[in-house]
């Protein structure tokens, strides 16, 4: 193996990269090809050249309305207890709206102020004043004038005026031209078929993203076959992309400070690196290099670094290529619902779940990693924490970039809490009856939700707190930890926890007194969620010290998280519901059965958004789907429990 690696030698901010981007490649709409297309085809495309009007529209004097058309000066004197008699044929002629208007007419009286006396005659009542109701030649377009002007973006509404003005082809810049490489030895073809997945392997996906992400700004992709981490084959591809009609090359994966990271010493070799490495995050590794002028970017393997990257310099640059301003997103004032650390020096792209609150707008933290491309298909916005901040503090306002239209936000549902399988039944039910509505959830724990109530941050909360002295649930730490607060608690189900192990149970567990082995390892919930206060329950009904379980300390905040650190072999055995076991086809051990409930406060439960959430849970075809993901009952769905 090549032990040969890529140090990041001057790591360049983003404004600083941005401006030697822009500086190397000023390129005006000018430097690309233009070609002739229709005008019905030219919707979403850049005029190259601007467009004057060969007609005039209308063409002719046209009535305006449907009635009879009249040379005004012959209406003079009319009115009420003077009206006027007018011969068809003769002084007044029948129009309809659209119609030519006849020779030495100048006005339209419409046909509801004509009073007809006969065939040959009719009465009016008040006079016509010249080009009255009349569409003159040329009101709308004139023969010649400028229609648009160059850089122009055609929208369905201009195919109207060029071909009304007699326009009916025009010349557009052709779409800047892009390849994709995508390159790593461990990427899978989807188009091949083969889901066999050996360990190690991944799916390849980014190359389709940066494709639909280039089309989406106006530029054209092909994407390359898949090359692996092999420098020839890359060079190569890399090489004879340049020397071909693509406008900009980007070489995907490779481009961090591994030993088997080329994309670096490929742009080297055939051309100048300008940028390696920008202080963003995720997109750190993006390298910017000038081959035979033409752009070429190493993009990061990683899918969330890659969107950055291109959004950040690729985008920007397609728009400039074309003649076109970047992409403004549209901007929202936003308070965190916790305090969020950053790193110095560097500028994080943060998404975020956003949600109107009462009256703010709120921003739950998705997770940062590079890799988790959910974290982006779940956003609503992106924070960017600058470079010089340590961090966000909760309920500061700061500012996000939406990814969707405001409107939205106040059509999203927020629940924050203890994680449930059914949530996600129930978002797709609330989007399948109710179109405009979102149901935004947030995985922090039971104590998480009800705190997250207590700063008035959500709409309401999944919650399934035992007390340990009555066997009740909620009930009692809604009324220690929300005083003054009145709340509904509606039952959204009773589902089976317990112990999730591995197919056939290899270690042999039986219950929770098997945690202690020293064969067997842990994988636990995160502290205040209902799960690991039930365990700690558990725990000291048996007298056993949670400090003698291997794993203890080892915390994932949803239930199908444990469900994936048993069935990968990370533990032996997590605590959680049957749920999220028989999803993945692993053994499951009950342990209890407890009730899940929504803790919503008064002030929302009156809501239109909140009825509508209550009705979904109500349906026959929610609760039917519910039961078919095995131990769940919903008897008591729906259900108010208890009036707080």
């Amino acid at each position: 193996m090549n032990s040969n690696r890529n140090v990041y030698l001057k790591m360049r901010t983003l404004e600083e990269a941005r401006e030697i981007l822009f500086k190397a490649f000023s390129l005006a709409g000018d430097a690309l090809a233009s070609e002739t297309v229709s005008v019905p085809d030219a919707v979403g495309r850049v005029l190259a050249e601007p467009v004057t009007a060969k007609l005039s529209s209308p063409n002719f004097h046209a009535a305006a309305m449907d009635g009879v058309a009249v040379r005004a000066e012959s209406t003079f004197g009319a009115g009420e207890t003077r009206p006027k008699e007018l011969a068809i044929g003769k002084d007044a002629f029948y129009v309809n709206t659209g119609n030519v208007l006849p020779e030495n007419t100048n006005a339209v009286i419409m046909i509801e102020h004509v009073n007809t006396l006969d065939e040959s005659r009719i009465e009016i009542e008040s006079s016509a004043f010249p080009w009255q109701n009349i569409r003159k030649m040329g009101e709308d377009i004139v023969t010649t004038e400028l229609l648009f002007p160059r850089n122009h973006k055609v929208t369905p509404y201009c195919v109207g005026a060029l071909l009304s003005g007699g326009v009916f082809s025009v010349s557009v810049r052709k779409k800047p031209e892009v390849l994709i490489i995508p390159t790593g030895s461990e990427l899978v073809d989807w188009e091949k078929g083969d889901f066999d997945l050996r360990p190690g392997q991944v799916i390849e996906s980014n190359s389709y993203v940066l494709g639909k992400l280039t089309e989406s700004c106006g530029g054209a992709y092909m994407r390359h076959r898949i090359l692996t981490d092999d420098v020839e084959n890359i060079r190569q591809a890399a090489e004879d992309a340049v020397n071909s009609d693509f406008d900009m090359v980007l070489i995907d994966g490779g481009s961090s400070a591994g030993s088997e990271d080329y994309a670096k010493r490929v742009i080297s070799e055939l051309g100048e690196v300008l940028v390696h490495g920008v202080t963003i995050m995720p997109g750190k590794p993006v390298i910017i290099g000038k081959v035979r002028d033409k752009p070429v970017f190493g993009i990061p393997g990683y899918p969330v670094s890659a969107i950055i990257a291109f959004e950040q310099f690729v985008r920007p640059l397609i728009c400039r290529m074309l003649g076109q301003p970047d992409v403004q997103r549209e901007n929202v004032q936003v308070e965190p619902t916790r305090k969020i650390p950053s790193k110095l020096g560097v500028e994080e792209f943060l998404r975020v779940k956003l949600g109107i609150v009462g009256k703010r707008v709120v921003a739950t933290p998705l997770p940062r990693g590079a890799g988790c491309i959910t974290s982006i298909t779940q956003a609503d916005g992106i924070i960017r924490i600058p470079n010089h901040f340590e961090g966000l503090q909760e309920g500061k306002p700061v500012t996000a970039e939406l990814l969707g239209p405001v409107s939205s936000l106040s059509d999203t549902i927020v629940v924050v809490g203890s994680h449930d399988n059914t949530l996600d039944i129930l978002a797709d039910e609330l989007k399948a009856r109710h179109c405009h509505l979102t149901l935004s959830s947030s995985h922090v724990g039971s104590m998480g939700g009800l705190m997250a109530l207590k700063r008035g941050v959500c709409h309401l909360a999944g919650s399934h707190l035992l007390d340990a002295e009555d066997g009740s649930y909620n009930i009692s730490y809604i009324k220690k930890y929300l005083p003054g607060i009145r709340v509904r608690l509606v039952n959204l189900v009773f589902r089976e926890q317990g112990l999730i192990m591995a197919p056939g149970n290899p270690k042999r567990i039986r219950d929770i007194r098997d945690l202690s082995r020293e064969d067997v390892s842990f994988i636990n919930r995160q502290s205040g969620s209902g799960t690991r206060i039930l365990l700690d329950y558990r725990l000291n009904q048996c007298n056993m010290d949670p400090q003698a379980i291997k794993g203890y300390e080892n915390e994932e905040f949803t239930h199908m998280s444990v469900a994936v650190a048993v069935l990968s072999g990370t533990a032996d055995v997590g605590l959680g519901i049957y749920a999220a076991a028989k999803a993945l086809n692993l053994d499951f051990i009950p342990v209890v059965t407890e009730q899940y409930d929504l803790v919503i406060p008064e002030e929302h439960f009156e809501s239109e958004n909140i009825r509508i959430l209550i009705e979904a849970i109500n349906t026959g075809r929610f609760k039917k789907r519910v039961e078919a993901l095995g131990g769940y009952s919903t008897e008591k769905t729906g259900c108010l429990m208890f009036d707080v």
